[in-house]
């Protein structure tokens, strides 16, 4: 199984005026299996991390919602799932930051998922200025939640828990996990072998940062296709920056097997021209400092930098950037737009070839500043090519465009309603800024029409979670 830290998308209202339309599928792929089925109904669900959220009265204490999906579409919450419920490790702080990042994983392969969470802020001391912060693993299968602490950071200002990657990297068969440390001067990228349960375990370091160096995003994939999992990082420093692959061998020792200097500030991962081998988004590309060299010139608005997989070690020889300027790209590239803020890679009309979800939050629909969209890539024989760009404001998607929604700050793909099509769900943690619920979850089915079908808003407010939970939807993964 591969689980990657999930992302985002944009657009403007003028969109059906560009002549795109949805990509016409093959035949509709049977009931997909789920991504993250966390009560085991067979329907693929969405994790919202709420680190943001107020719990018995503790700013920033955090908790997690898990929408679940339905026949129809996702329409159920789990409601606060929080370090207030018995059998989760630890107790509500004010600046625990529980949630700050979530990735579904199935750590006995029974198909009933878990969920890894990081609590960034968490002290492990009676000081509470102190944030090592702690990565928790809850199993909802029994009704009730339980979780397992698997991580804790090791120094005062570790803050583990913002990235975190789940995968097979050592070829075991058990789960791992990946996160990012940070430290006083530098920061780390940190590998625990699994199982999954309970700590302590020898961690490693897998890369040391120079000074003021952290973890942007991690996904997992086979980049070089031998059937074992992969490890992609991208990171920035004060005086440098760039993403890295880290594979392990046939005596599961890891070691770095392909860098440049690029980075980002998010990834997904995806054979998108079905060659065998994964190939790697890196969204919101910038160059390293040191040397300002970089695939993309063309950065106006943001880029997408699309690394090609290989079975040898010329990996990302092949490349190619992708803008709002790109022929036949929804949108028009203009500056704080953020076109890669987020990703999301999977199929979503049924013709075996995987789209790209871009996230562009900071969008301007019309003449309302950072409302937000999303644009879906196509999936073609060579990649991800050309796409419709959708907002608040485009047909059948509910709500209204306004300032500062950033509607695909997060986006997260999978087949929410079990019809053979994976679909999107978009985050917009500005929606309703300033109320004691705030931010909001849209869900965006596929077809293998050419227009999309009713889309659905799924918030705070909706499932009745207590005032508090503000900007829904800032960290989410299925």
């Amino acid at each position: 199984m591969r689980v990657r830290t999930l992302a985002a998308t944009a657009v403007v209202a003028a969109l059906t005026a560009t002549g795109l339309t949805l990509p016409l599928a093959g035949s509709a792929a049977a009931a997909t299996t789920p991504r993250f089925d966390f009560n085991g109904d067979g329907y693929t669900d969405i994790a919202v991390g709420m680190p943001n959220a107020t719990v018995d009265g503790k700013a920033k204490a955090g908790y997690v919602s898990v929408i679940y999906g339905g026949p129809q579409s996702p329409s159920q919450s789990t409601g606060v799932i929080s370090q207030a419920e018995a059998g989760i490790p630890g107790t509500p702080e004010a600046g625990d930051r529980f949630g700050s990042s979530v990735a579904p994983v199935d750590v006995n392969g029974d198909g009933v998922f878990e969920l890894v969470v990081g609590a960034s802020g968490e002290s492990l001391t009676s000081e509470q200025l102190r944030d090592e912060g702690t990565i928790t693993v809850l199993d909802g299968s029994e009704g009730n939640v339980k979780g397992t602490t698997v991580a804790r950071g090791a120094g005062e200002f570790s803050s583990i828990g913002d990235t975190i990657a789940t995968g097979d990297y050592d070829g075991d068969g058990d789960t791992d996990l990946a996160y990012g440390e940070n430290g006083e001067e530098h920061g780390s990228l940190r590998y625990r072998p699994g199982p999954l349960t309970a700590d302590p375990v020898t961690t490693t370091t897998l890369r040391s940062y120079s000074m003021g160096g952290r973890t942007h995003d991690l996904a997992t994939g086979d980049f070089d296709g031998d059937g074992r999992d992969d490890l992609a990082t991208t990171w920035k420093a004060m005086e440098g920056s760039g993403t890295f692959i880290t594979r392990w061998d046939d005596q599961a020792e890891p070691a770095q097997w392909w860098a440049d200097g690029d980075r980002g500030s998010a990834l997904a991962a995806a054979d998108f021209d079905r060659d065998g081998t994964d190939d790697l988004a890196v969204g919101l590309v910038q160059p390293n400092p040191e040397t300002e060299t970089t695939h993309c010139e063309d950065r106006i608005g943001g880029a997408v930098l699309l690394l090609k997989g290989s079975k040898s070690a010329d990996f990302g020889t092949e490349n190619e950037c992708v803008t709002q300027s790109t022929p036949d790209v929804g949108g028009s590239a203009e500056e704080g737009d953020d076109f890669g803020a987020a990703l999301s890679a999977g199929d979503l009309n049924g013709d075996s070839r995987p789209e790209l979800v871009v996230g562009v939050p900071g969008e301007d629909v019309g003449a309302v500043k950072d409302a937000g969209g999303y644009v879906t890539l196509n999936g073609t024989e060579h990649g991800p090519q050309g796409g419709l760009a959708r907002s608040q404001s485009t047909p059948n998607m509910p709500g209204t465009a306004e300032a500062g929604d950033r509607f695909g700050a997060r986006v997260a793909v999978g087949d929410y309603n079990r019809d053979g099509l994976w679909d999107t769900a978009v985050s917009a943690p500005g929606e309703n800024a300033g109320e004691p619920r705030s931010g909001g979850v849209w869900f965006a089915p596929s077809s293998t029409e050419e227009t999309y079908p009713v889309g659905k808003s799924l918030t705070p407010f909706g499932f009745a979670l207590p005032n508090g939970a503000i900007k829904y939807g800032e960290v989410m993964g299925s």
